[in-house]
């Protein structure tokens, strides 16, 4: 019941937050003085980098009870969350150029958050073949645990390269009012919109990838008691 109930009202709810936060991005909000129109992209461009930081957060955290506690669940969760992870982290790559562009005059520099960045979805995408590719279910999901605990160590660094090292990478929403600081009331109402459209559609995501892996183990256990009879 309480399945039926949320893959009846998430997306639902998905779908209207992410209606109403394309409107603000597209009609509601105001141009940057700066930047232009270009800088909309921001508002994509920022919750996916936060929703992928989330997922990554939540395939370590199950991958960690699943080397602890052991248990099915934890492995279905880990898996889904690292999937839509790599999603996330891969949109972050394809919009960050679009705005480097016309800002930086380059669709790519080796900039150290671009750089960790890249590195954290070439660390998901060996996560993913590591599970299809292990000898056995097992070994996959155990090898890909340690994976994902360790690849999570990349997200504060991520979070702290424009600190640490010189980079031409924004430290968001933390620079001079004006150019990233959203200091219109409409822009900052706009973010907080596209970061709930996000989580939302995250959220979904991990839900049915979850329960599709549910449904994978429930099939592939009723093959084996088959074959056993």
């Amino acid at each position: 019941m309480k399945r039926a109930l949320v893959s009846n009202v998430l997306p639902l709810v998905t779908l209207t937050a992410m209606i109403v936060a394309l409107w603000a991005v597209f009609v509601y909000v105001p141009n940057e003085r700066e930047q232009g129109v270009v800088q909309r992209i921001f508002y994509f461009h920022v919750p996916w980098a936060v929703g992928t930081f989330v997922c990554i957060g939540l395939t370590a955290f199950a991958s960690v009870m699943f080397l602890w506690r052991g248990g099915a669940a934890w492995d279905r969760l880990a898996e889904s969350a690292a999937e839509v992870g790599l999603l996330f982290c891969s949109i972050v790559l394809t919009t960050g150029p679009i705005w480097a562009k016309p800002i930086w005059g380059t669709w790519w520099t080796w900039d150290a958050r671009l750089t960790t960045t890249l590195i954290l979805w070439l660390i998901y995408v060996a996560y993913i073949m590591v599970r299809a590719w292990a000898p056995s279910r097992e070994q996959g999901a155990r090898y890909a645990a340690i994976l994902a605990i360790v690849g999570a160590l990349d997200v504060p660094i991520i979070n702290k390269s424009v600190h640490w090292w010189r980079t031409i990478h924004p430290a968001v929403l933390v620079t001079r009012e004006g150019t990233y600081g959203l200091s219109d009331p409409r822009m900052q109402l706009t973010l907080l919109l596209s970061f709930i459209a996000i989580f939302l559609l995250g959220a979904w995501l991990v839900w049915m990838r979850v329960e599709s892996a549910r449904l994978r183990d429930e099939v592939e256990a009723l093959r084996l008691r088959a074959l056993e009879a």
